[in-house]
């Protein structure tokens, strides 16, 4: 089982705004330890970004336990598809290449707790549909919640 994560998961470990969602996503890392988990250099890069030095070294040192996944040629072109078919929205096209990059890296799963731009039945259809036009493999998306 190959596992995606975006930005929002990893931010949901320290987010006290929510504690169920913190809670969901703690069971979620206890339950799947030892399974193939990564992010992407887009995922660091909005770690990075970050204003809460504090925040921002603990993201940091989460992500160490991951493994990036490698640039992949065609994770543009994807995105920008996904983007125009309206599964995501332009002014957010880091979310687009979110779902590029699990998708070209043979992932089975994105997770995010992204509910406006990722996680909903739009943008699971849209992404299904462009990646069967592409005979891309499906990739399931969802929240850390519904994979426990």
């Amino acid at each position: 089982m190959k596992i995606y994560l975006d930005t929002s998961v990893i931010s949901a470990l320290f987010d006290d705004r929510n504690p169920e969602r913190k809670k969901l996503t703690e069971e979620f890392f206890q339950e799947f330890r030892g399974q193939e988990i990564c992010i992407s250099r887009i995922t660091v890069a909005e770690v990075e970004k970050t204003p809460d030095a504090r925040l921002r070294t603990q993201m940091k040192e989460t992500l160490s336990g991951f493994r990036t996944l490698p640039p992949m040629n065609d994770v543009e072109a994807l995105a920008k598809e996904y983007i125009k078919m309206g599964a995501i929205p332009k002014e957010y096209e880091e979310d687009a290449y979110h779902i590029s990059v699990a998708v070209l890296n043979d992932m089975d799963f994105i997770l995010s707790w992204n509910f406006r731009h990722i996680v909903r039945n739009k943008t699971r259809n849209i992404v299904r549909a462009v990646n069967s036009m592409k005979n891309l493999r499906t990739i399931e998306i969802m929240t850390p919640a519904e994979l426990l």
